[in-house]
This record gives structure tokens, C-alpha cells and sequence, in this order.
């Protein structure tokens, strides 16, 4: 059970639904149920390596937080050359699957969403700068393209629009969270959004990246990848979470309750959406 603990099933998970959702989109006919279990599997890996190397560089600030400080690498329960070959095996049998499995080109894609998240989000900036989240939102975009790559073969307006809906779901999916859980990232010197400006323009940030995801979730029905159905959903839902955004900037509320709902909504409306991919009609 540590060592599941070490690949953060929940984002594996979150990441699988994006990725499907990417494969729905580019599949219009009938669905191939092994590919689509291919490059679940493959992907699961990857994803799952990229975070036990997330745990070993971020292990001294893990143990700053309250929600990390019970991981395997702060309680000593798992070394951290133990992590770092599991990290690596994980990543190579990934690779593996995914370059098999598929095609080159969903692997270079899947590779890049692997540098970004581990090297460029990991290692350097989510320390350093605020961008760090605009990088993590980058490489938090790349499943549901890999998904798709690995029906289509090409990077086309298909693959693009879903790297955008994801990029812009993904910003203020964590700037809630980074509002949620404010005292954890302070006490571990992370440079988020709320500590670097304020809470107010965190707020209107996310705002604007709200709108611009509202926008990016209907665009599909005009290049014939859904159906009415799927932009009335898509529609509904963002009125809803642009609703509950601009709610928490005008009216007063208790700032890690709305961060906590804004969270859970986000989590459940792109759920939503990615199955909604699947229906042409």
C-alpha cells in the first residue's frame, strides 16, 4: 500500500479521465476497447512514475505540510533510492506500453507532458515562481491529447482544442486548491498565486480562466467532434462554475469553503464533460 501511496492514485485517476475523454473525442465510430485500454495502461504508468519522482524532489517540503507529512519518504517507510527505482521502472514499462502499444507520436507527446511535470514543474519552478502553475497546467493538458493522438495519429484542431479546455480547466481547478490549502503552502515557502499577489486577484484570475474554458468547451461542436447534447452540458456546467466564481469574488464568503467547493465542482464538471465527449448525438 506505501508504495501505491507514492504514485498519488487520485491523480492517476484524474488524469485517466481526461485522457478518455481525449479518446471519446477523436473516436467517431465505433470505439476500440483495446486501444483505449493500452493507452490507459500505459499512461497510468508514466503518470505514476512522474509522481514518485515528484515525491523524492519533493520531499523536504512534504514534510513541512500537514496534508504530506504522513507520506512514505517523511516517515522513513520507504527509502529514497527504493522510490527512485520504482520511479524509473514505472516510467520505462510505461514508455514501453505507450511506444507499443500505440504510436510515436502519442509517445513523444506523452513524454513531453512527462518532462514538463517532472524537470520543468517539479524540479525548478514550482519553488521559484508563480509560473510554476502555468507550467503543471501545461503538462496537466497533455492525457486527454495523448488520448486522442492515439486514435488520430496527428496533432490536428481536435488535439489542440482539448489541450486548451484541459489548460484552462487546470488553472483555476489549482489555484482553488492553492486557496484551500493556503497555511500548507505557506509554511512551505511555495510561491503560489495567493501569497505572491492576494486572494482578490487570485479570484479574478481564475475568473478569466473560467470564461476562457467556457469558451475553449463549446468550441468542439463546431468541427463536428460532439453533438448538440454535449454543448448544452458543456454549457450548463460552465454558467455554473463561472457562477460560483464571480459568487466569491462579489458577495462575502468564507474563502476556504468557496476554494473547497470551486475545487469539487471543477473535479466533477470535467468528469462530466470527457464522458460527454462519447455522445455525437
Amino acid at each position: 500500500m506505501k508504495y501505491l501511496t507514492l504514485t498519488k492514485p487520485g491523480i492517476i485517476f484524474g488524469n485517466i479521465v481526461t485522457l478518455t475523454g481525449g479518446f471519446f473525442l477523436a473516436t467517431q465510430s465505433d470505439i476500440s476497447i483495446s486501444l483505449l485500454f493500452i493507452s490507459i495502461i500505459g499512461m497510468s504508468l508514466i503518470i505514476a512514475g512522474g509522481c514518485v519522482f515528484n515525491n523524492c524532489i519533493d520531499q523536504d517540503i512534504d514534510g513541512m505540510m500537514a496534508r504530506t507529512k504522513m507520506r512514505p519518504l517523511i516517515t522513513g517507510s520507504i527509502s529514497i533510492k527504493a522510490a527512485l527505482i520504482y520511479g524509473t521502472l514505472l516510467t520505462v514499462l510505461g514508455f514501453f506500453v505507450i511506444y507499443f502499444g500505440t504510436n510515436l507520436l502519442t509517445t513523444i507527446i506523452a513524454f513531453v507532458g512527462f518532462i514538463f511535470y517532472v524537470v520543468v514543474y517539479s524540479l525548478f519552478l514550482k519553488r521559484k515562481s508563480t509560473y510554476g502553475t502555468i507550467i503543471g497546467g501545461v503538462a496537466g493538458a497533455v492525457p486527454p491529447v495523448v488520448g486522442y493522438c492515439a486514435v488520430t495519429n496527428q496533432v490536428d484542431i481536435g488535439a489542440i482544442l482539448l489541450f486548451i479546455i484541459l489548460f484552462t480547466w487546470q488553472i483555476p481547478h489549482f489555484y482553488a486548491i492553492s486557496i484551500y490549502r493556503l497555511e500548507d503552502f505557506k509554511t512551505a515557502g511555495i510561491p503560489i498565486l495567493p501569497v505572491q499577489k492576494s486572494l482578490y486577484y487570485t479570484k479574478v484570475s481564475m475568473i478569466v480562466y473560467i470564461i476562457a474554458f467556457s469558451i475553449a468547451a463549446v468550441m468542439p461542436i463546431l468541427f463536428g467532434y460532439v453533438g448538440l447534447i454535449y454543448f448544452i452540458v458543456a454549457t450548463i456546467l460552465s454558467f455554473i462554475w463561472l457562477a460560483m466564481g464571480i459568487q466569491g469574488l462579489i458577495k462575502q464568503v468564507n474563502d476556504r469553503i468557496w476554494a473547497k467547493k470551486m475545487f469539487l465542482y471543477s473535479v466533477l464538471m470535467i468528469t462530466i464533460l470527457c464522458l460527454m465527449m462519447a455522445v455525437k448525438i
